[in-house]
């Protein structure tokens, strides 16, 4: 009789890549077509004007050719890093990185507005088919609406390996399910790690304290309550899906009224469909519920104030006219928001090859010289008539690549075969998804600021992730890390196609 092999084999995960246009060697389609109109005009130029004159226009379109593809590890070209640096410059020059509210402020009938991509924003509280009151954020500027789940992760500490795998697979399952959801344009998942008042602690055990008890018993208790929640923290994760106001391209935009009669009857699937992910009990968050998520974010001293008020039974009544901060700063390289400084990050490169299950566990997990950490993963799932169609081009622009030059690099190569693997894999029914991460960092005091961020920029290379600082939009970034479901390309002025096609 043969002997089975039991041992258990940790699975790995990789082959993310960004899909590139085609064009000649490193050139994108726009590089290979600058570089082919100055051919032109230079040929035209020697004919009629002489040879210096041809030089001149070969020499302007070699210059706008390398300074458009000559990148550095972000990507970033000498035109994007100068573009983002006059950017910035014309917006501290014309006073819009500088925001005050309140009755103080510039912000219409005295209130605290959010600022930024939020301002404009509009809370709506509906119930879903199961009686419970869900949250729906309105942002008109884009068209969207989104609705935010509260979930109770699991964790992998004391799990089965094979257990974590499930809820790895499953998580892809449910990205992937995305796809065939009705209006939904974008997806996020936001884990903030935070230091934990007590409050809690102390409510849960002193209201279950038997007054008959030892009065050691007693003693020890209270002693727990004083002294645990020194240097503990407490770990949070919402899941925010985000749906257009049109079903499909070229239909009618459905009123908010419309568009939550339509959640309400998939909340209760999308949320059960959640947990088989290790995600917990997920239930949709209540408008006051995003109302103290956001506020703490822009002012984390209230968390104390609002933690204390619910240990007491104290309701907390808040509007989303009142959430946002009194005054904001945005920085070349920090943002300031009321009593707190924060840096933040946007991933430009994914972790080449294989990784593990665990690879972000030291990114998400707590740390001492962060006070307050969000990191949210932003997805943006594709439909499979789309995702063949990307696919598909982006293994023909991977082959022109391969076949442009005599002598085509290593890089090439292994881009080729992923693009391959890639195609193999949507054809066998797998999803694609278009993400990305945003990494805040948050502390009291800027004195430790410094602190703060050589603490993310280490913990950043363990995770095998590329993270660059988002200098000049700060104050973009931090909004992109708040659970609002804010789809960051609807936002930008320049369309997506033309920055892949640089």
């Amino acid at each position: 009789m043969a002997a089975i092999n039991t041992e258990y084999k940790e699975p790995s995960y990789g082959n993310w890549r960004v899909p590139r246009s085609a064009g000649l060697g490193n050139l994108g389609a726009i590089g290979t077509c600058i570089v082919m109109v100055g051919l032109l005009l230079g040929i035209i130029s020697f004919a009629i004007w002489g040879l210096f004159v041809g030089l001149g226009v070969l020499a302007v379109a070699g210059a706008c050719a390398l300074l458009l593809t000559v990148k550095d590890k972000h990507g970033q070209s000498v035109v994007d890093r100068m573009g983002i640096r006059m950017a910035f410059k014309v917006s501290k020059s014309s006073g819009t990185n500088l925001y005050r509210s309140g009755p103080l402020g510039v912000t219409e009938w005295g209130i605290y507005q959010l600022p930024g991509l939020a301002a404009k924003s509009t809370l709506y509280e509906f119930t879903d088919s199961y009686k419970r009151p869900f949250a729906m954020l309105h942002v008109p500027a884009t068209s969207h609406f989104t609705v935010i789940f509260s979930t109770e992760p699991d964790g992998a500490s004391l799990v089965d390996p094979e257990q974590v795998d499930a809820w790895v697979a499953n998580w892809g399952g449910w990205l992937a399910g995305l796809a065939d959801e009705a209006g939904l344009d974008a997806a996020a998942v936001t884990v903030e790690t935070a230091p934990d008042s007590g409050y809690r602690l102390r409510n849960e055990v002193l209201m279950n304290i038997d007054p008959n008890a030892p009065k050691f018993a007693k003693d020890m208790l209270h002693e727990i309550v004083q002294t645990y929640p020194e240097g503990s923290a407490t770990v949070r994760a919402w899941v925010s899906l985000t749906f257009n106001a049109s079903l499909r391209a070229g239909s009618k935009k459905r009123a908010p009224e419309d568009v939550a009669r339509d959640l309400a009857s998939r909340i209760p699937g999308l949320s059960a469909r959640l947990q088989s992910t290790g995600a917990g009990i997920a239930r949709p968050m209540s408008a006051q519920e995003l109302c103290e998520v956001v506020r703490i974010a822009y002012d984390p001293p209230a968390a104390l104030i609002i933690d204390e008020a619910h240990a007491a039974g104290t309701p907390v009544s808040l509007t989303w006219d009142e959430v946002g901060p009194t005054a904001t700063q945005a920085n070349w390289d920090d943002y300031r928001h009321d009593s707190a400084f924060s840096a933040s990050w946007t991933m430009t490169g994914a972790p080449r090859g294989s990784v593990n299950s665990s690879v972000l566990s030291r990114l998400l997990a707590p740390h001492g010289d962060i006070d307050r950490k969000r990191i949210s993963l932003l997805y943006r799932p594709m439909d499979s008539a789309k995702a063949a169609t990307i696919v598909e081009r982006d293994q023909n622009n991977a082959n022109v690549r391969i076949t442009s030059g005599t002598r085509p690099t290593a890089r090439a190569l292994v881009d080729a075969r992923s693009a391959v693997q890639t195609a193999q894999e949507e054809a066998q029914g797998a999803g694609l998804v278009n993400f990305g991460m945003v990494v805040t960092a948050t502390v009291i005091d800027k004195e430790r600021l410094p602190d703060a961020v050589a603490a993310i920029e280490q913990t950043s290379g363990t995770a095998r992730v590329l993270l660059r600082r988002a200098y000049g939009s700060q104050d973009t970034a931090f909004a992109a890390s708040l659970p609002l479901g804010l789809v960051l390309p609807k936002h930008s002025m320049v369309p997506s196609e033309i920055k892949d096609a640089l």
